[in-house]
């Protein structure tokens, strides 16, 4: 069985959930990180000395970092489909993937972390503006290729889709206007009517 260490509220955590899901893995969940603890035990930082979460053990393979995570299991589980085989299509997926990461949630993180853990007397708007000005870009850039292709990957649902719709599922969930986006409104409608995403995609942020 495989064993995800991580509390659901995690966007990280969510997107190993998903693809669990997705490949309908017999999966245990333990909660860690934040108020839940556990992630700063020895045993823990033993096998995971980055102390964050999610965590996964699957058999004697221990794996932190969520998009390696996803990877691995569709990898694993799904080669040639949610995992792409030909090198362009599997470089491209991982390419999105690393921008999910190192572009696009840092971008707006500040607004998700001022518009939903911090208390509203103590929020700073010119924070939640910046992280508007950095995000709404990375949007557009989106929406074009998705303008191009069904899926971030191209052709068909993949792994690629799964970081990316975590990510958007935050940013959409945010209490502040948002312009259209045609193509990106499209593909994440069609993200949401995967029965995978329930449990995940429509729970509320925290």
């Amino acid at each position: 069985m495989l064993h995800i260490w991580g509390r659901i509220s995690s966007i990280n955590v969510r997107k190993v959930v998903w693809a669990a899901k997705e490949l309908d893995l017999e999966v245990q969940r333990t909660d860690a990180g934040r108020q839940f603890g556990i992630v700063k035990e020895p045993d823990y930082l033993r096998k995971n000395p980055n102390a964050l979460v999610p965590m996964i053990e699957d058999g004697e393979l221990v794996l932190w970092e969520s998009n390696v995570i996803v990877r691995y299991l569709c990898a694993r589980h799904s080669p040639g489909h949610l995992y792409p085989l030909t090198l362009p299509e599997r470089f491209t997926a991982e390419q999105w993937m690393d921008w999910q990461q190192t572009t696009f949630n840092p971008a707006g993180r500040n607004a998700f972390i001022q518009w939903i853990r911090t208390p509203a007397e103590q929020r700073r708007p010119e924070l939640i503006a910046q992280s508007n000005a950095a995000t709404e870009p990375l949007l557009a850039m989106l929406d074009a290729h998705l303008a191009r292709y069904p899926f971030v990957g191209g052709e068909q649902f993949g792994m690629a889709d799964i970081p990316l719709a975590c990510e958007m599922h935050r940013w959409f969930g945010l209490p502040q206007p948002r312009p259209a986006r045609p193509h990106l409104d499209r593909w994440y409608q069609a993200i949401l009517a995967r029965p995978a995403t329930r449990g995940v995609l429509d729970l509320p942020l925290s």
